[in-house]
């Protein structure tokens, strides 16, 4: 009969006409619910919501610990030298990159450090003992601290270090982000390292630079970096106090108190320099107090996107167009988040195939799971033009969990190697400890075990080890192999304290893979490669890249939990350039390095 509507299309719109109708309930509910609750304070317990999202740890929890080793492997680093000014520069920094500069298959460790108060004179800036430090890897479990053979040593404000090999030679080279002029070292390949900052054409401008994410975004085989600005920050003697939480806080620690600084896109010449086009790209998100980034192709076009964590004002996602520029689609795909954003996760924990995002925020702001709702939508047969999130934090247990923390460094990884992504976060104040007010306040670190998409995270952090009972102002987290015997290790640099190597005991337990990477046509980093490893009937999803924690740089090396299997039925690598290889029944608990071919294998 003419007219009449065919089964698919009837189901097509009645599918759709529910999604809107449930989207607009939510909105409705939470609308109501915050026009009459009263502000949240920090520490209190709230019935109804509070008790309904309570999690008891299972009994079938893994059996894993992390353990200080911090100064069995020989790390003796501390951030910051003397007393604060309360000036905020002071209290944002650091991170950490794993990265292995000397290609000996073993990670070695650069850790950022601010020199001290920033009113330190020149002479005081170079004889301070805070600097940057490299860390090389004796492939014994401990390091050798080479910073100034090295010639990175830097003195300054530094806030995030990335390495990146701009050239192809595959030697890494290292980016430093600072308060005032970042710096760029290349490889010399015998062990040492050359400030080529200004003939690389990434001396200027000055200003509050914090983190840096390296990517080829436009898929010419060099790899380009985009670095985040905070504010506009300035000295002018501003105490003026405002109550937050019941803690008096001076307007020089508050970032609301200064206009926002513009982000930084260096496009790779192919040259060895490069050009600033950030704003001809359409990333510069001048609106944006800007502290993390992370490239990754969200909806699966060949095309890396780009997400920015903003702190006190809107989060942005910038959509690849392929042409060189970007579409800002933040409304659209539903991720314009107003809160206080620091760190990002970016991974498939939920195992549909789409990459997910989590950002950890201020106090009492919740942090956000957003769920990737492209395979959720293609498989009700829903036709979606571009990309869609949703926050389902507090539905998977990390919501109402983090409304006592301020979180920072932040990483999906498989902890215990069971083929599904768990998380850490580290976390630490913002505000100055009422008892001391030249400190700020510490607090104790997260580590969420994931039971699978219909379970959820559980906070396991009172069952995996004393060091979650430890207190820290925690900052950078950087994620890593270090000692190559199959589980994933933490490093982290709390702002004013000392530097902690956790090392994952018990997570080799369950069988594992590693997949080094070497790129041909594309970036010899393989910045951008999507992998895909089949086992049995799971697959799990990387790309290399992506994850972007806070101010601080994981292992390049892709790490899978293969829980008891002994082998993966296949890894399916989609390279930048278009490539595409498989490999076939790969044996558990070995590093494989996989080198980029041409053509499809």
């Amino acid at each position: 009969m003419r007219g009449k509507l065919s089964r698919r299309k009837r189901r097509i719109i009645i599918t759709t006409t529910a999604i809107l109708l449930f989207i607009a309930a939510t909105v409705i509910g939470i609308w109501q619910h915050s026009s009459t609750k009263k502000p949240y304070v920090p520490g209190e317990k709230i019935e109804g919501l509070t008790a309904e999202l309570s999690r008891t740890i299972p009994e079938d929890y893994p059996r894993v610990t992390f353990r200080d080793v911090t100064a069995e492997a020989g790390i003796s680093f501390r951030h910051f030298s003397g007393t604060r000014t309360v000036q905020l520069p002071e209290d944002m920094g650091s991170g950490a990159a794993w990265g292995d500069y000397d290609n000996d298959g073993w990670l070695d460790l650069f850790v950022v450090n601010e020199v001290g108060p920033l009113n330190l004179t020149k002479e005081e800036v170079q004889n301070s003992p805070a600097h940057c430090a490299l860390y090389h890897n004796n492939g014994d479990g401990t390091f050798e601290e080479v910073s100034a053979a090295a010639g990175v040593d830097y003195r300054g404000w530094g806030m995030a270090a990335a390495w990146i090999d701009y050239d192809n030679n595959g030697l890494p080279d290292l980016f430093l982000t600072c308060y005032g002029r970042n710096v760029f070292y290349r490889n010399n390949g015998d062990g040492t390292f050359t400030d080529i900052t200004r003939q690389a054409g990434l001396d200027q401008p000055e200003g509050f630079w914090t983190d840096v994410s390296p990517a080829d975004f436009n898929r010419d085989g060099f790899p380009d970096i985009y670095v985040c600005g905070y504010v506009k920050y300035a000295n002018e003697g501003d105490q003026t106090l405002t109550l937050q939480y019941e803690v008096e806080t001076p307007a020089s620690i508050n970032p609301s108190s200064f206009d926002p600084e513009r982000n930084l896109l260096f496009l790779n010449n192919g040259d060895g320099t490069f050009r600033e086009i950030a704003q001809k790209a359409g990333v510069d998100n001048p609106d944006g107090r800007s502290l993390s980034a992370a490239w990754c192709d969200f909806d699966e076009d060949g095309w890396v996107d780009l997400y920015v964590a903003n702190d006190v004002s809107d989060n942005v996602m910038y959509h690849n167009l392929g042409n060189g520029t970007f579409e800002e689609v933040s409304l659209s795909a539903w991720v314009a988040d107003y809160r206080g954003a620091m760190g990002l996760a970016v991974g498939d924990w939920d195992g549909d195939t789409d990459m997910d995002i989590f950002i950890t925020h201020w106090i009492a702001q919740e942090n956000a799971l957003y769920n990737n709702l492209r395979t959720q939508f293609d498989s009700l047969g829903v036709a979606v033009n571009g990309m869609r999130f949703m926050d389902e934090a507090d539905r998977y247990g990390l919501g109402q969990i983090a409304l006592d923390y301020i979180g920072w460094g932040t990483s999906f990884f498989d902890y215990d190697n069971d083929g599904r992504l768990d998380l850490f976060i580290t976390n630490g104040s913002t505000l100055q400890r009422p008892d001391d007010p030249s400190r700020l306040t510490p607090m104790t670190n997260l580590l969420f075990w994931n039971k699978g998409k219909q379970k959820g995270f559980y906070n396991v952090s009172a069952v995996s080890g004393e060091v979650f009972n430890r207190k820290l102002v925690g900052r950078g987290a950087a994620f890593g192999d270090y000692d190559n015997d199959g589980d994933v290790d933490i490093f982290l640099v709390p702002n004013e304290g000392t530097a902690v190597l956790l090392k994952n005991e018990g997570g080799n337990r369950n069988n594992w893979l590693d997949v080094r990477l070497e790129g041909r046509k594309s970036n010899r980093q393989a910045l951008g490669t999507r992998l895909e490893l089949y086992v049995g009937n799971r697959v799990q999803i990387r790309q290399t890249g992506a994850q972007s924690s806070y101010c601080s740089q994981n292992s390049p090396v892709a790490h899978f939990g293969l829980g008891n299997a002994t082998r993966a039925d296949s890894l399916k690598i989609l390279w930048l350039s278009g490539t595409r290889q498989v490999l076939r029944n790969i044996p558990a608990n070995q590093v494989i390095h996989v080198v980029e071919k041409e053509g499809t294998v």
